[in-house]
């Protein structure tokens, strides 16, 4: 992040659910290193304020499957920062109980649709509110490799989710195309968080499992996540809508992977 030169986001606001690890920090650090006013939304109040003050921020307590806290959110990044330019909706849980389709029981299904799912619609809607107004703005939803891709290690809640988010995102960013507004899906590959880690990273084997299908032979990084992030925020992204945005390391294109 250091070595960011452009700002390319500069005067802008930028909203980041999830914003106070893995993905949604690194976000937020490239972000601000860009120039953007950046807003970080999540459920944890120490780490979230943590997350702010590094990037000289704002921190917003937000329960992304609350309609009124995420309209609340994007008000107040309104009344802060005079505008709503990017919204970057991150938040995601994958858990344990969370598997196959003959173990995952009907609880587990619904709060990964919750916070996976209906998360990013009610961001999308309220985003949307004053990105209308303004005519101008970028959303960029986080996806999955998994919403082009089946695995046979399956986290069926979260694989059908993320496919939703995938198909929202394109009709949203056909929808308002013509009012200045850009939606995209962002779909990172395998990346080394630590959501990623808990899940199998911490297994060498598992983790062996997943690395052989990817071609450049590693997890991904939250920077490099970031880094795209950044590029469908700026203006030099300015063609491109209701996109499938895969930073996977050639993994969905693979067939065979290099020895």
């Amino acid at each position: 992040m250091n070595n960011v030169k452009a700002h390319r986001l500069e005067g802008k606001s930028a909203v980041i659910t999830g914003g106070a690890s893995g993905i949604g920090l690194a976000t937020a650090r490239r972000l601000a290193a860009e120039g953007a006013r950046v807003v970080i939304a999540d459920v944890s109040e120490e780490q979230g304020t943590a997350a702010a003050q590094e990037v000289d921020g704002l921190f917003v307590r937000t329960d992304v499957t609350d309609a009124k806290s995420v309209e609340e959110l994007f008000q107040r990044t309104h009344d802060e920062y005079g505008s709503v330019d990017v919204a970057f909706n991150n938040a995601g849980i994958s858990p344990n109980d969370d598997a196959s389709i003959t173990e995952t029981g009907i609880d587990a299904w619904k709060r990964v649709q919750d916070v996976n799912l209906t998360s990013v619609f009610h961001c999308c809607k309220y985003a949307l509110e004053h990105m209308r107004r303004q005519r101008s703005g970028s959303i960029i939803n986080t996806a999955s490799f998994v919403a082009v891709m089946g695995a046979a290690t399956s986290q069926i809640s979260y694989s059908a989710s993320k496919g939703g988010v995938l198909a929202m995102s394109r009709e949203l960013g056909v929808e308002f195309a013509r009012e200045g507004i850009r939606v995209n899906a962002l779909c990172p590959g395998p990346v080394n968080t630590p959501l990623l880690k808990e899940l199998f990273a911490k297994d060498p084997a598992k983790a062996q499992r997943r690395l052989v299908h990817v071609p450049m032979g590693r997890f991904g990084e939250p920077e490099e996540m970031a880094a795209a992030v950044a590029f469908l925020a700026s203006d030099d992204s300015s063609f491109i809508t209701a996109n499938t945005f895969l930073v996977d390391g050639g993994l969905s294109g693979a067939y065979v992977t290099p020895e």
